[in-house]
């Protein structure tokens, strides 16, 4: 009896140490235990239970465990519910960590809550905290301006700018910057008298444009403008002026062809007028005869008043053929040095 007794309380023992076993294992399985030990070692307590329900959730724990110890080290104050509601919104939990850190060190105003919207709207902010603690400096394309008296410079500038964390979120880029210090350059070149006192002068060009306030709406503050190189380019107003030149000769040739185009058209017109004059003296010439025959028939006219009439027509014409004869130049013979020696 007493050996089935022992035999039982054996075989509960058994049981009871394998169920302690699996449990054991099942937890070990569940919980990471190596990572609350190193948050515990490392003055970062993370509750077991947090752990699970974060493995639970399909969060990567080691990630979030080791930016939370980071981010404690260093002196940040988050909480591993900020970490982790960030990551499961889709953001990069160790870029904000590290800009965080990295704030931090550098004395820079930087809420949790600021990092990750910034994160989350898409904005490196890690590049824009390094950025405020060393200014970056952005060199512009060739810039391209005229001066009043018609020479044209080429401009690159060198604009030395740090991020504004405040206005990082809406603010906008780096093309905006560009195209507004580009604005301003061709401004100022452009009000200029002469290229010649913006190449003495190049200086203008920076404290004209900075007193613009072209830092305003972007996500970054303008340091100074430096003019890192100035070449003189075409002569656009000689250009514009050939160019006006031979527009107005064009003008001027298209209205004179015009101007003869109508001449011709004129001469054409007179042409033929006189030919419907002539011929209509020739019709009035036709019913002379006419004329005489019907005086001659009435006996309004004799015959002899006929050849009268025609002695008379008749003289005329001799008249007018001496006339003609008298009007013509007469040929003056010069001899020759030849026939005078002969």
């Amino acid at each position: 009896m007493n050996f089935m007794l022992a035999n039982s309380t054996l075989w509960t023992l058994v049981v009871v140490l394998v169920v302690v076993f699996l449990v054991i294992a099942l937890i070990v399985s569940i919980v990471p235990v190596g990572l609350w030990v190193r948050a515990l070692v490392s003055g970062a307590h993370v509750s077991a239970s947090k752990l699970v329900g974060m493995k639970l959730r399909k969060v990567n724990t080691q990630l979030i465990v080791n930016c939370y110890i980071n981010a404690k080290k260093a002196g940040v104050k988050l909480t591993i519910d900020d970490l982790e509601t960030h990551y499961m919104s889709g953001g990069n939990v160790q870029k904000v960590v590290d800009a965080l850190i990295t704030a931090h060190g550098a004395k820079i105003n930087l809420s949790v809550q600021n990092a990750k919207a910034i994160d989350l709207a898409n904005r490196d902010i890690l590049l824009a905290v390094q950025n405020s603690v060393k200014p970056v400096v952005i060199t512009t394309p060739e810039i391209t301006a005229m001066a009043r008296d018609g020479i044209e410079l080429i401009v690159k500038a060198r604009v030395t700018v740090k991020t504004n964390i405040d206005k990082l979120i809406g603010g906008a880029g780096e093309d905006t910057v560009i195209a507004r210090v580009g604005e301003g350059i061709v401004t100022t070149v452009g009000s200029a008298k002469t290229h010649t006192e913006v190449l003495e002068n190049p200086d203008i060009i920076s404290k004209t444009v900075l007193e613009k306030g072209l830092d305003k709406g972007t996500a970054f503050e303008i340091l100074s403008i430096d003019i890192a190189d100035i070449d003189v380019g075409r002569n656009i107003g000689a250009k514009l002026q050939a160019e006006r030149a031979e527009a107005d000769m064009q003008i001027a040739n298209a209205r004179a062809e015009e101007r003869r185009a109508m001449a011709i058209a004129a001469e054409h017109e007179m042409r033929a007028k006189t030919q419907e004059k002539r011929a209509q003296l020739l019709d009035a010439e036709a019913e002379v005869p006419r004329a005489i025959s019907d005086a001659m028939s009435k006996g309004n006219m004799g015959v002899m008043d006929y050849y009268k009439m025609q002695n008379v027509v008749a003289d005329t014409s001799m008249r007018k053929a001496l006339g003609k004869s008298e009007a013509a130049p007469r040929e003056i013979e010069i001899d020759s040095p030849k026939k005078n020696k002969k």
